[in-house]
């Protein structure tokens, strides 16, 4: 069957959520896309996103080289959620951090599960 992005369930901004994970299972950062972002990204092969902030697309790594090249892309059972499973350069987070996923509640406490990348 081939994919129709039309099938997908957006929301009112016809923003869709994408989380991105290394192809270990690591959950590296949750972002947006629209269905040009999508078609972007399985055009090209890089990961595409879509800026809320700026509305503007964001092609992951154009301007830090830490870049995001599509492995997989899956569709939840709802069609509501994205999963990219990709493989990254260099740190995910704006942080210079691995996962955007660093901080742990433990106990009450938040926990810092890892630094930043020198």
């Amino acid at each position: 069957m081939a994919f129709d992005i039309t099938s997908l369930v957006f929301d009112a901004r016809g923003l869709i959520p994408a989380i991105a994970q290394s192809r270990d299972g690591e959950v590296l950062m949750l972002a947006w896309m629209n269905a040009e972002s999508i078609a972007e990204t399985l055009a090209t092969g890089q990961v595409t996103y879509w800026s809320r902030s700026r509305s503007a697309f964001w092609r992951k790594g154009e301007t830090s080289g830490h870049v995001q090249k599509l492995v997989e892309l899956r569709i939840d059972c709802d069609r509501d959620c994205l999963l990219l499973v990709v493989d990254q350069t260099g740190p995910a987070c704006h942080t210079n951090r691995r996962s955007c996923f660093y901080t742990a509640v433990r106990e009450g406490e938040e926990i810092v599960l890892c630094e930043p990348i020198a």
